[in-house]
């Protein structure tokens, strides 16, 4: 497989990395208490990358999976909380609206999206209910041309910065996966309270959400038949864009790494001509460089949305060898790598989010394990070149 970028497209990603590396870098340290990166944010979408996602008819660049992954990778070889304010105006909350809204509000939402006007936020984990989607208890009611939206929803990003939540609900009480569907909630309605705040290890803030009965139209309601599977659909996109931040990660941890293997000394020479530092180096240059492939073969798969199962292989190891490669990183710095002092720990506690956000590991190695004992062909289950 050869990537091709268009010129554009590797101009895009050229000037993403000018403006990370020149104004994001100075400034990382000034969200690891919560406050959002809103300049980050701004100077992005001056750029058009907020509406990566976005149709071109509705204001966006309409980019392909690839290409939105790409960016994001170069924003977390930075600063991971800008990353994760950024995919979520990238991610499953646009791809959701994109494909299943309704055009009156597709016209209304995106190009706020795309311009910045807009932040969007998506509700799916519960108290009690996390991956088990088909036992969520938010419940949306239809009685006539109104919908009632009741539940409470935690762990949820951009919760004081959102002006949209994109709602992943049970409908009219049906039980199971059957039941699932979902529901745009703007932040002014009635009965919308965000209850409880809870600052993460990586910098950023999630919350608890209620729904009290917070009536809205019935074209607010936005997935409904076969909600389950659409959600899924929507979610592989999820599964491409978390990797993408880890790979991210990972590489800003190695490049950390190799800069201070070449600038520190022990015993007279710098402890980048140790035969061990070597070595560490180029096994995490290998791991990243196994992920990245991965990463970009499952993205680009998407049409629209990715591969299922490619992109749980893809985030299941890239996450994985995100932890690893940070946790590396900060063992070539020695004692001052646990220090705030350098950049790597951050990096490592932002690794530390990407295999439990958008499907945890373990409940991906089930999805996997299933489909090849269902599926994978009982002789020469492989394509000796390779399926891309």
């Amino acid at each position: 497989m050869k990537l091709q970028l268009t010129p554009e497209h590797r101009q895009m990603i050229e000037s993403v990395r000018a403006l990370v590396q020149g104004k994001f870098k100075p400034r990382v340290k000034q969200w690891q208490d919560g406050t959002f990166p809103w300049v980050n944010l701004h100077e992005l979408a001056e750029l058009g990358i907020l509406g990566m996602a976005v149709p071109e008819q509705y204001g966006g660049l309409g980019l392909p999976v690839l290409e939105t992954a790409l960016v994001l990778e170069e924003v977390a070889k930075v600063c991971y909380v800008t990353a994760m304010a950024l995919m979520g105006e990238v991610g499953v909350q646009v791809k959701t609206i994109a494909e299943y809204a309704p055009e009156s509000l597709k016209r209304e939402i995106l190009p706020k999206v795309a311009s910045g006007e807009t932040l969007l936020a998506v509700c799916m984990t519960e108290p009690h209910a996390g991956t088990d989607v088909a036992n969520y208890r938010t419940n949306t009611k239809v009685e006539g041309n109104r919908v009632i939206v009741k539940g409470t929803k935690t762990l949820i990003s951009r919760a004081d910065e959102a002006g949209i939540f994109v709602v992943f609900t049970r409908i009219d009480g049906v039980p199971g996966r059957a039941g699932i569907g979902c529901v745009l909630v703007p932040r002014d309605t009635p009965g919308f309270e965000v209850t409880a705040r809870y600052h993460t290890m990586g910098g950023e803030n999630l919350a608890e959400i209620q729904f009290n009965d917070c009536e809205l139209p019935v074209q607010n309601l936005i997935v409904r038949d076969n909600g389950f599977k659409r959600m899924l659909n929507a979610f592989n996109t999820q599964r491409c864009l978390n990797p993408s931040v880890s790979l991210g990660l990972a590489e800003g941890a190695f490049q950390e790494a190799v800069n201070y293997a070449r600038g520190r000394t022990a015993f007279g020479r710098p402890i980048g001509d140790f035969q061990g530092m070597r070595w560490k180096l180029a096994e995490m240059y290998r791991d990243i460089e196994v992920g990245r492939s991965i990463l970009y073969r499952a993205c680009a798969t998407a049409n629209p949305f990715p591969d299922p199962h490619l992109a749980a292989c893809a985030k299941m190891y890239v996450n994985e060898m995100s932890i690893r490669v940070t946790s590396e990183a900060i063992q070539v710095h020695g004692g001052v790598g646990f220090t705030d002092e350098y950049p790597v720990s951050g990096f490592y506690r932002g690794a530390r989010y990407g295999s439990l956000g958008g499907g945890t590991t373990e409940t991906l190695k089930d999805l996997v394990g299933k489909r090849i004992l269902s599926d994978f062909p009982a002789n020469d289950g492989f394509l000796s070149f390779g399926a891309f």
